[in-house]
């Protein structure tokens, strides 16, 4: 049946049609033969099934006949859009490798400025899904032009508000450089896949031009360069483990600043309490799992890392009796002190869970700042004290289980220690300005040249010192606010994360400070 309008409808269908068809099938081809699916089959696989509604779709550079016919239409490389990520609303923009490797001079910049806007203006996570540069395209653009320009990155407005209104989650699909490279920085959570995805400011023949390094890609920019960069949150296998840790990140935090995360049923831990008892060694040198403790106080399944580059710092996110919570915390089989990237790490945490209202329980044993030659290269004072800084501007609730050390101005600032938080010290608690161990000699140099016997008073100094330094000594002086058996900890943190989910109500809205990558 005709109808007034059925040629117009038609060539929309025929134009979505071509849509479809991204870069044709011999890039397609080029596409998964280098490991790596296409832009609407990673939509396909991290949306909920038939929820995507595409804006812009038709957006392109056509050809046409003389006759005013279209003859052929090249889609715009990046798609944008709504969808559903189970069953709550998200904005995603996703660039498309197959044509132009992503680059601007197949891009119609609108349509990524829009997926911004897009998600400031509905106040819903947004996720981007990077392959390409996203930028100025390529150099050939300036004779086609015809004239230069003086560069702003377009859309960084939105960029830079969505930080502290939004989740934005970025990852990396494939090659990333340059203004790419910028959106996945501009995250709150970002991924890399191991093997696939490379970032980098400028890719292997500008580095080379530049600077006479002659490197590829995986050498540039691969997971054995951000592994500990620290401008990677997460390094996975595959695709769908990309995929999944969107997912993931997202379900801890609000659509928003103006709403709390969501609360879901509770679920027993991974592992019983009994273990507790016993994780932490009388030998204050020899390390214990930090997945022991995890397992055994967080809900079943909801330990999820953060920022994966903290070294000796353990930052992550959890459910508590089914309410998230920021998590921080010591890996001791990766050292004791809080190094320069631990800062970072534990700066980046302390930051999320303020710009979206998450408690944070710190699982304390931190020996201090990490010192010596490299660490006074990498500024180690300076970004440890940032960390400081993030931990006492917070507003969100904040609990603290001391596991085991507490030295230094690291340990003093991993919390708050000047404001009223709930806290809880383990028997192998062990505290002070320094460890002891360090400064006995030097402390009692004068005894120990003037005795008869330096050995035997060296042991009755450690004896004294043991005494005085029990956690039951500081206890009894309120220096510690409770000494609790370990096996209690889940209990005790449960019933403080349902008073911080009474509290945290009246801080929703946008955080104390501008939130920053």
């Amino acid at each position: 049946m005709s109808h007034v309008w059925s040629d117009e409808i038609d060539e929309i269908s025929r134009r979505k049609q071509l849509a479809e068809l991204l870069g044709g099938e011999d890039k397609i081809r080029r596409q998964h033969e280098a490991g790596r699916s296409t832009v609407r089959e990673r939509i396909t696989d991290l949306l909920d099934a038939d929820s995507f509604e595409e804006i812009g779709g038709m957006a392109g550079f056509a050809t046409y006949a003389e006759d005013g016919s279209t003859v052929a239409v090249m889609p715009a490389n990046f798609l944008f859009g709504l969808g559903e990520i189970d069953g709550r609303r998200v904005a995603l923009g996703a660039d498309d490798f197959t044509i132009r490797g992503g680059a601007a001079d197949a891009s119609i910049m609108a349509k990524q400025v829009d997926s911004e806007r897009l998600a400031g203006a509905l106040r819903v996570p947004l996720v981007r899904l990077v392959e390409g540069t996203g930028g100025g395209g390529s150099v050939r653009m300036i004779e086609d032009a015809g004239y230069t320009y003086v560069p702003a990155n377009p859309g960084w407005d939105a960029l830079v508000d969505n930080l502290s209104l939004v989740p934005v989650v970025a990852a990396c699909m494939g090659p990333v450089a340059g203004l790419g490279a910028g959106r996945v920085a501009m995250s709150h959570f970002s991924v890399l896949i191991e093997g696939i995805s490379q970032m980098f400011v400028a890719g292997p023949p500008v580095v080379k031009h530049a600077t006479g390094e002659n490197l590829t890609k995986e050498e540039l920019g691969g997971a054995d360069v951000h592994r500990r960069s620290g401008a990677i949150d997460r390094i996975v296998p595959d695709e769908k483990a990309a995929l999944q840790a969107v997912r993931d990140f997202l379900s801890y935090l609000p659509s928003s600043v103006h709403g709390l995360p969501p609360v879901v049923e509770a679920v027993a831990p991974a592992t019983g309490a009994e273990g507790l008892a016993d994780v932490v060694p009388r030998n204050r040198r020899q390390p214990y799992r930090l997945r022991t403790i995890l397992d055994a106080i967080f809900d079943g399944g909801s330990n999820f890392e953060y920022a994966g580059y903290g070294a000796s710092v353990y930052t992550g996110l959890a459910r508590l009796d089914g309410h998230p919570v920021g998590v921080v915390a010591t890996d001791p089989y990766k050292g004791a002190t809080m190094t320069p990237n631990g800062a970072d790490a534990l700066t980046r945490l302390i930051d999320l869970c303020e710009t979206f209202h998450l408690p944070i329980v710190s699982l304390t044993d931190q020996a201090g700042m990490m010192i010596g030659l490299q660490a006074e290269k990498s500024a180690s004072i300076r970004r440890g004290a940032r960390a400081v800084v993030a931990a006492y501007q917070a507003r969100v609730p904040m609990a603290e289980i001391i596991v085991r050390r507490v030295f230094g101005v690291g340990g003093a600032g991993q919390i708050n220690r000047h404001r009223f938080n709930r806290q809880w010290a383990w028997p192998s608690g062990d505290w002070g300005s320094l460890p002891v161990e360090g400064g006995v000699e030097a402390a009692y140099r004068a005894d120990l040249e003037a005795s008869d016997d330096p050995e035997a008073l060296m042991a009755d100094i450690h004896q004294r010192l043991e005494a005085a330094r029990s956690p039951f000594r500081t206890a009894e002086r309120y220096g510690v606010a409770d000494l609790i058996d370990p096996r209690r900890s889940r209990e005790v943190l449960t019933r403080w994360v349902r008073d911080a989910y009474r509290v945290i109500p009246e801080q929703v809205g946008p955080p104390s400070f501008g939130t920053r990558p």
